[in-house]
């Protein structure tokens, strides 16, 4: 069960020793005693219930919470979050096991315009345009549980040059990259730290980024990727042929024909015969059902024509969504995995991205994960590192107890 504001006193007494014990671990990079000490403190401020999850509410519900010392650890205490992270991805993924690692991002929704990041650009938790910054993160996940493994601050362009840079302290190597890039940079660092990439998951912002799923190629990391239905591709069968030589110059190379198809032509094209039923988890309501079919194409989006101007479009799954009583199909994803895949675990993987949206609520309604307050860079990359510990414990909890409350 998820929590829907914090733990209550009792609740957190009753966890305190593994909770300790968990922090301790967790915390061991920091070199100093204090900075261990209030990083256990700000824990638990985190994860105790209360409406507000920034630092001088968090202070007044604890009775060793002191504001100023936990202002100086998050906000300027230079310890390094990397390694916190690390402990946390290992030891996480070793428990969940990971079917997948999903990227996704998220608002924090923000008044002012001092923040580290902040900007006017999309935010999901206003569902519009508004004034906020954007977190991309990369969870561990499978169908029981989930838990964020690794973020990345998104810098919109216009805060390379940005004079605001100094008071947020962003160092001077961090520039504006890509959402995509911020990914693929979060990638190689999980498997830096010595872990195998599982497929990757992600929405139509990120399976439409050509880019990235070029960059998981080339890292041989495999991908269920949502995509829009108008994308480019050609059916498996097509081939490239040379058009006629008119006699003069150099002769034309062999390339693929135009027009060009779209997935959502192709996947009405197909039939409504290839699709079947299959059942992907088991719901509180009973089974979880749709029709889906798996179709093999040929991507053909610019840049991955030209990357390889004269070499075949590499075949790809495209795995289709079309829900009995709807006029055509709903939803699309684009997937490397080998042509022998069954399709149930297309299916199985391209569905498994609804953990992440369940995390996002517990982070930010019972962890504060949008509450912070600071606005550096150092700041706002502790806090979330502290977020995802926290979250990290409720999830080792859940598995101890998977039929009792996280906090029972």
């Amino acid at each position: 069960m998820q929590l829907v504001s914090g733990l209550s006193d009792k609740q957190l007494a009753r966890v305190r020793p593994r909770l300790d014990a968990f922090a301790g671990e967790m915390l061991e990079p920091l070199i100093r005693k204090d900075q261990r000490r209030w990083g256990g403190v700000y824990l638990r401020g985190l994860m105790l219930d209360g409406k507000r999850k920034s630092i001088e509410p968090m202070a007044a519900r604890l009775e060793d919470g002191d504001e100023q010392c936990l202002q100086q650890f998050v906000n300027q205490s230079p310890w390094r979050w990397e390694p916190v992270r690390e402990r946390l991805a290992v030891r996480l993924s070793a428990a969940l096991e990971p079917a997948a690692w999903v990227i996704d991002d998220t608002g924090f929704p923000k008044f002012g315009t001092q923040s580290v990041g902040v900007a006017r650009q999309y935010c999901g938790a206003l569902g519009k345009v508004g004034n906020c910054q954007v977190g991309v993160s990369i969870s561990a996940a499978t169908v029981q549980a989930s838990c964020p493994i690794d973020w990345r601050l998104f810098l919109p362009q216009s805060w390379n040059e940005d004079p605001r840079r100094a008071a947020c302290k962003v160092p001077e190597e961090v520039t504006h990259r890509p959402k995509w890039q911020l990914a693929l940079d979060m990638i190689d660092e999980l498997r830096s730290w010595g872990l195998v990439a599982p497929p990757v998951l992600g929405d139509a912002a990120y399976g439409d980024a050509t880019e990235l799923r070029m960059g998981l190629e080339a890292r041989d990391v495999r991908y269920v990727l949502d995509v829009k239905g108008c994308t480019s591709a050609l059916p498996e069968s097509a081939v490239m042929s040379a058009p006629a030589y008119s006699g003069r110059g150099r002769p034309p190379a062999p390339r693929y024909q135009k027009p060009f198809s779209c997935l959502s032509a192709l996947a009405a094209g197909a039939g409504r015969n290839a699709y079947r039923e299959i059942c992907w988890r088991q719901g509180t309501r009973g089974e979880l059902t749709s029709r889906f079919a798996a179709i093999r194409v040929r991507p053909a989006n610019v840049k991955l024509r030209s990357a390889q101007p004269d070499s075949e479009l590499p075949v790809r799954w495209l795995l289709v969504e079309w829900p009995a009583g709807k006029d055509a199909p709903t939803d699309f994803w684009i997937s490397d995995l080998p042509a022998d895949t069954p399709i149930a675990r297309l299916v199985e993987l391209a569905k498994l991205r609804w953990r992440i949206e369940q995390d996002y609520r517990e982070l930010k309604d019972a962890l504060g994960l949008d509450h912070f307050e600071g606005r550096s860079w150092p700041g706002w990359q502790h806090h979330v590192t502290l977020v995802s510990v926290a979250h990290g414990f409720l999830t080792l909890e859940r598995l101890r107890r998977p039929r009792v409350r996280a906090a029972a």
